[in-house]
């Protein structure tokens, strides 16, 4: 599919690889008692900090939210003024995932409406577990072909 690539650890560059590693670490953090699927997120921003994200669940489903938006949420409130350049998106649980590893419907329309907001595409890096393959996206919008756009429904 155009716009996704598999990539190999070694094919990542030290900042890459570094965001990766960060999302694994925050990975454990997660509060996921109920799914048990521990989801962490590392956005590197244009400013070059890391903002971290980890899935957050509650008994009174939907409350809880993804690592993505956990991270898109937060880098968005502490640094508005910068954009996400590349989120690295894993999970600790990869023996769960069959046939790959990426974001819920919400949280690609979160991720496209980020790359609207910004006028720049997010870059993502996908890994579900340690030892399967790395899914590089080129842009949150090739993932959600189909976006919600507020345009013409009386946004500005």
């Amino acid at each position: 599919m155009e716009g996704i690539f598999e990539r190999t650890l070694e094919q990542l560059d030290a900042e890459d690889a570094e965001l990766l590693e960060s999302a694994f670490e925050v990975a454990a953090s997660a509060y996921a008692p109920h799914s048990k699927f521990h989801v962490g997120a590392a956005a590197r921003l244009s400013s070059g900090r890391v903002v971290v994200g980890s899935n957050q669940e509650n008994v009174a489903f939907p409350s809880g939210l993804c690592a993505e938006r956990v991270a898109a949420f937060a880098a968005g409130a502490q640094f508005p003024n910068d954009s996400i350049e590349v989120m690295a998106i894993v999970t600790t649980n990869g023996e769960k995932v069959l046939g790959g590893f990426s974001p819920c419907g919400g949280c690609r329309q979160v991720l496209f409406e980020s790359e609207e907001r910004q006028s720049h595409p997010i870059r993502l890096i996908l890994q579900g577990g340690r030892d399967a393959k790395i899914v590089e996206v080129a842009s949150a919008a090739v993932l959600l072909p189909l976006a919600f756009k507020a345009r013409g429904l009386g946004a500005d």
